[in-house]
């Protein structure tokens, strides 16, 4: 099947996400004269209504944004465990491990929308909320056509999600699955962006908005409670960065897993490599991901429990290049480790000033919890599913504390002007997907467009799937693969194009001031420029 795509270019303004009706609607805040702030949002907001298997206002968010001349700010809208989220309570419900559906596994507060209240108050925003909200609004209440991805996951989740009431009244309308073609209504949620873009984005957390989420969280039997919603806030952090040959790169702090984005490419920086998607690249990629996923399963979680530095093992030259020593550039190191799954969605704005925003937001597994509550139409995240009811480690559950996050969106400074913000959805696949685009491009030279839709790898387990092996689509030469089994790598091939693979995309924005923008040919995805 054919897929290709052309890198896209523009001066005044880029969007890239995984939805070509949310780039369009983070456009037209642009074309109306919002900065790169306010169309993220925009973006957001639509990405919420058309993208709703892999993203809600009902989850987590996570951004980066850089104005010219000026270092990068990072915002960190992940929200706490509930205040009676104990291990207690899911010891005497009979659980051994928090469950992933359901109203236990809905035991951490929704940050996204305070990420969107922390972004638009950082750039200075100046359009209206309503201005902001209005095709995502739109889109809610007069439908949106249901794509195949959509139709194919909601097939997929409906045995185990059917018996939530909302869930079905929303996504399997007369008792069957949506199907390609027909139309998405979902007027709750309309109402819901409706009442922000009213009575603010306050209103989720600390208003009449947020009295009706407790009131139909607590129906459910969730252990979210007002009082929960109501200590929400979401930090303006330290963004962590790294140092390559000709490039500053930056991404998130814990709870996420930023530093394993930058640690496969500080390492893989410090190796020989001659050409893209060749023996050394791939298995060098590889190796270095399985460096980085140690150090992030022994390390990262809550970062109010945890006194690691995470930038300060990225400032240890010595240590980087004892650890890029330890990569044998003919074998596989063995690999097992435990999955860190998610479906997400990434989306990148630069506006005509040069400020550009990277972003992320999630409910962690498709449809987080399955919870679709009635009064607002929100899809509730089930991030807090991956704490431990062990009593010791980095992401043990505890009242209010933060739980790991895959989420990371990245950014980086080139040398010679270039800013780039890019990255993609896909759990464990998030730190990996970013390290085969940065690299093609930024080392390789290879065009923009070209670096998202080649084929790519995942190291590790995916959706039902028991099996940490090396999965790698079938586009790849069959000596490529052949060599890798020599090697030692567990090697499975995938259909090409596999959403397994995740959306990807990026933007750089060029010392010229034009930008190239690329998205991903595996999702619905679209660039949209001016």
């Amino acid at each position: 099947m054919d897929r290709s795509l052309s890198t896209v270019r523009g001066r005044r303004g880029m969007v890239t996400a995984p939805h070509h009706l949310a780039s369009a609607a983070g456009l037209e805040v642009l074309q109306a004269g919002g900065n790169a702030a306010e169309a993220a949002v925009a973006t957001a907001a639509a990405l919420a209504v058309v993208y709703p298997h892999m993203n809600s206002i009902g989850g987590d968010s996570f951004w980066l944004m850089k104005r010219m001349g000026e270092p990068p700010v990072a915002i960190d809208a992940c929200g706490r465990a509930a205040s009676a989220a104990q291990p207690s309570l899911y010891v005497q419900a009979g659980y051994r491990t928090i469950p992933r559906r359901g109203p236990l596994a809905a035991n951490t507060v929704a940050g996204t929308i305070s990420g969107w209240a922390e972004l638009l108050a950082l750039s200075g925003s100046k359009l209206p909320l309503n201005v902001i909200l209005e095709n995502a609004r739109r889109m809610a209440e007069h439908g949106v056509t249901v794509t195949r991805g959509l139709e194919e996951t909601v097939a997929g989740a409906a045995t185990e999600l059917a018996h939530f009431s909302g869930f079905a009244a929303t996504f399997l309308p007369g008792g069957a699955p949506l199907r390609a073609g027909t139309k998405l209504h979902q007027p709750a949620l309309a109402q819901t962006l409706s009442r922000l873009a009213e009575e603010g984005l306050e209103s989720f957390y600390r208003g009449a908005l947020a009295d009706d989420l407790a009131a139909d969280l607590s129906a459910f039997g969730s252990p979210v409670s007002k009082e929960d919603l109501a200590s929400h806030r979401s930090s303006q952090v330290s963004p962590l960065s790294t140092r390559l040959r000709d490039a500053q790169i930056f991404n998130l702090p814990p709870p996420t897993q930023g530093v394993a984005s930058l640690l496969i490419l500080a390492l893989f920086d410090r190796l020989a490599c001659q050409e893209a998607d060749g023996f050394e690249h791939v298995h060098g990629l590889v190796e270095a991901t399985k460096l980085a996923f140690r150090v992030r399963n022994a390390h990262v979680g809550d970062p109010d429990a945890n006194r690691w530095s995470p930038q300060g093992l990225l400032d240890d030259v010595a240590l980087l290049d004892g650890k890029a020593r330890e990569i044998n550039s003919c074998r596989a190191a063995p690999w097992p480790h435990p999955p860190q799954p998610g479906d997400t969605v990434w989306f990148g704005v630069v506006d005509a000033d040069g400020c550009a925003v990277s972003a992320i937001q999630s409910t962690y597994f498709e449809f987080g919890s399955g919870l679709v509550l009635p009064r607002t139409g929100i899809v509730w995240q089930n991030r807090g599913c991956s704490f431990s009811l062990d009593e010791a480690g980095p992401n043990q559950l505890r009242p209010r504390a933060k739980p790991f996050h895959t989420l990371n969106p990245a950014l980086a400074q080139f040398d010679d002007g270039r800013t780039m913000v890019y990255g993609t959805m896909g759990g464990e696949g998030q730190p990996q997907t970013q390290a085969a685009l940065f690299t093609r491009y930024a080392r390789f030279g290879m065009d923009l467009q070209a670096s998202v839709s080649a084929p790519r790898w995942l190291l590790g387990r995916t959706w039902g799937d028991e099996a940490t092996n090396l999965k790698i689509e079938d586009r790849f030469p069959a000596g490529l693969i052949d060599a890798l089994r020599a090697a030692g790598h567990d090697v499975e091939t995938v259909p090409s194009w596999t959403s397994l693979m995740g959306h990807a995309g990026a933007i750089v924005r060029l010392p010229s001031g034009e930008l190239e923008g690329a998205t991903d040919p595996r999702s619905d995805g679209a660039v949209a420029a001016f």
